[in-house]
Formats: structure tokens, sequence, C-alpha cells
């Protein structure tokens, strides 16, 4: 168990939602049944009901095969895949820490892993349940999902946006949702019992805006960004990647404020940081810069650094010392220190065709990264590669699977 603090703060109602309610019914199976404790007539601290409190983290990789539509749940703990529904046409998948969402031209799905964490601040709880499916969220290529504690904002293509309520996703079923008004910039992102909203006018820069859980606006932020592309949210706040660096917007004792992180130099579009990757609960960002060299972002300092590397796939890090993890397209994984930019460890080839992977049509493989392990999906070798970061790099272990892995996320962290 660790402790961290979390910048996300809940609503008396809300945070009753988040710890008595959870998805246990549906598709999938667990290999541990819920914990007789549930049903004590003495409730336990962050009792969640049906679920399965354990004392370390829960891991599942949610794994989808873009070309045929298959997915799986692998269970880091026991190291099972487990079979889940079928999604034809799914582009891309994302989570929230604990729900995936496959996302296709048709819609998106939203799948229960069963594994979470609740963060109360100054502990954490773990906790694990069976795998569901919970529904259909409307929306095609191009939907953003973004959550908190309690709600999950969906934002279309065309900058519409909806919050549905988290407590109807851990029910098992998606629940009717709030529509907010206009439309948006960037993904709507739930933060601090609020939302964080980017709206523009012409073509200037996109005006910051806080609302209300109904979308109404509470707050307009100054600075402005500049072509927002990017979003991620640290201990510390939200990160929005803008045209010449980064907003930070985070709140204090009810009152909101965005701080600009610039990268003091020129940077080409091309070179811009527009996709972050982290490990949840950091304040290290990661993102590509151009095509030979990975942006780090110390929210903490406030500052930015830019890594040359060999050509780049993917990226991540476990932050705060750890190292830069980059999967180059000669098929390894690198190791590099963020302070000087030198190569400190590499892995044998773990991916045979990385750099078709990078430049094809399927989706690029991913690093996921937690609290002692990253993981690298390898689509044609039909398998996932665990990672010790702390031991050199050194492969852990490999998971060999029955589907081609094209997508992957980790839950339970």
């Amino acid at each position: 168990m660790f402790v961290r603090r979390n910048a996300i703060s809940l609503a008396p109602a809300l945070l009753t939602a988040v710890l008595l309610t959870a998805g246990c019914a549906g598709q999938g199976d667990d290999p541990e049944p819920p914990s007789k404790s549930a049903s004590s007539s003495a409730t336990p601290h962050g009792y969640v009901e049906g679920a399965t409190e354990a004392a370390e983290q829960q891991s599942r990789l949610l794994l989808g095969d873009s070309a045929t539509g298959e997915t799986r749940v692998l269970d880091l703990i026991t190291g099972k895949a487990h079979t889940t529904a079928p999604r034809a046409g799914v582009t891309a998948l994302t989570t929230d820490g604990r729900f995936g969402y496959f996302h296709g031209s048709d819609g998106t799905h939203v799948l229960d892993s069963g594994a979470w964490m609740v963060d109360h601040g100054d502990h954490v709880h773990y906790y694990r349940a069976k795998i569901q499916e919970v529904g259909e969220l409307p929306g095609g290529t191009g939907t953003n999902v973004r959550s908190d504690a309690g709600v999950t904002a969906v934002t279309g293509a065309d900058g519409k946006a909806r919050v549905h309520a988290r407590a109807d996703l851990e029910k098992g079923f998606t629940g009717t949702p709030v529509g907010l008004p206009g439309t948006y910039a960037a993904p709507v992102v739930p933060y601090a019992e609020h939302l964080v909203a980017l709206t523009e006018d012409g073509d200037g820069p996109a005006k910051v805006n806080v609302l209300d859980r109904s979308g109404k606006r509470v707050a307009s932020l100054e600075p402005e960004c500049a072509d927002p592309k990017g979003d991620a949210v640290t201990r510390r706040g939200i990160v929005l990647g803008c045209a010449d660096g980064a907003l930070l917007v985070h709140e204090d004792d009810g009152a909101f404020s965005a701080e600009e992180i610039p990268y003091g130099e020129g940077v080409p579009k091309t070179e811009r940081a527009t996709e972050f990757r982290l490990r949840p609960g950091s304040t290290t960002l990661t993102a590509p810069a151009g095509e030979d060299a990975v942006w780090v972002l110390d929210v903490t300092e406030r500052t930015w650094t830019r890594v040359e590397t060999g050509p780049v796939v993917a990226a991540n890090t476990a932050g705060e010392g750890a190292p830069l993890l980059v999967l180059e397209t000669d098929g390894a994984l690198h190791g590099y220190d963020t302070a000087t930019g030198k190569e400190t460890a590499v892995t044998r080839p773990l991916l045979k065709n990385a750099s078709e992977a990078a430049t094809g049509e399927a989706p690029a493989p991913v690093i996921e990264v937690d609290r002692s392990r990253a993981y690298v999906n390898d689509p044609a070798g039909r398998r996932v590669h665990e990672i010790d970061y702390n031991d050199d790099l050194r492969v852990a272990r490999t998971f060999d699977l029955d589907v081609r892995p094209s997508l992957m996320v980790e839950t339970g962290r």
C-alpha cells in the first residue's frame, strides 16, 4: 500500500456514491470470490459492496485486436487471460483506471475491468471484482472520454459533450447523461467537483472555462490556450497542451487558476507535445517531440526537458527519478536518464516489426507503467512483455496470447 495525495477532491455525495457502489455482476469470471467480510455488520472503512479488497494493486491489462475485434482482459496477478465480447471496428482503447473504452466508428463500448483503486488522500484501497460489459456510449471516431470519481464526460468529434454519473457505470449501465450547452475545442475534463472545458471564438486562442456538473460556467481563467491538443490529470492539476507549451489548471480551496509552463523556446508544430503519457498519480509526463526525441514535463518543477533518442514508437515513465522508457524502431526498449539525457539501459529487441508498427494503419504499440513494472504490447508476436524498469529493464515475464494485442491499457492503478 502506498501513500500519495490526489488533486481531485470529492463532494460528500459523490464520495458516498463511489464507496458504496461497484458493478460486480455480469459477464466474465474472476478467480477470487467476493470477500466474506462484505456481509459483516461492521462496515469497514473504504468498503465497496460486492468487491474483494486487497492489500496490493490489482492490475489488469485490457487488450483488443483492431483487425478482428477480439478482446481480452489479462489479470496480472494470476496471469490468466479472460475472454470478453468482441468489438468489431474498434480503432482505439482508453481507460480511466477501471473502465475500458473501446472506441469505434459507430460508438464507444464500455467494459468494467473489475480492478480499481479508491484514493482517500492519506491511504489507498485496492479492489477486484468480476469483469462485466456495461454498454454503449454514442459517438463515433474522435469521441473522447474523461472521468473522475463522480462523473464521466464524453466529448464528441463535433465538440458536443455530455456527462454520465459514474455510479451508473459502476452498477453496470450507462444511464441517462446530462447534455452540456455549447461546443468545446478539446475534451471536457472532470476535475475537483467541476468540469474544465475549452471554448473557441473565431481563430483566437481557446478560453479555459470552469463549469459546474450541469455545464454552467462558474469561472473563466487566464491565460488562454492557443491550438489546444493533449491533456492529462496529475496530482497537481490538469495539464493542457498548447502551442507554446502547457497550461496547468489547478484548484486550491475552491478557487481555480491557470499557470503557463512554456517551452522556453520556439518549437515547430511537428515537435509539440500533443499526446501525454504518464503513470497515474505521477507529476512527470512524456510526449514525443518529433520523430527522434521525447519531451519530459516535470509539473512539480514547471520544467520541460527534451531528451534526444532514437526513432520513437512509444514513450512513458514512472516519474520521480525513474528512467524515461522509449520503445524505438529497432524493437528494443531503451532507458534514458532524464537529467543527463544519457541512455542507461536497453533490452533485446522485443518487437520484430516495430518500425512498421509505428507507421502502419494499425495502432502503434504503447508502454503502460505502474509503480513497479512497465508493459509493452507486441501485436505481431501475440504477446505482452512485463519489464522491471528498476532492474536495468529486465524482462520479468512474457505473456503469450491467442489474439494480436494491438490495443492495450492498464487498470487497477
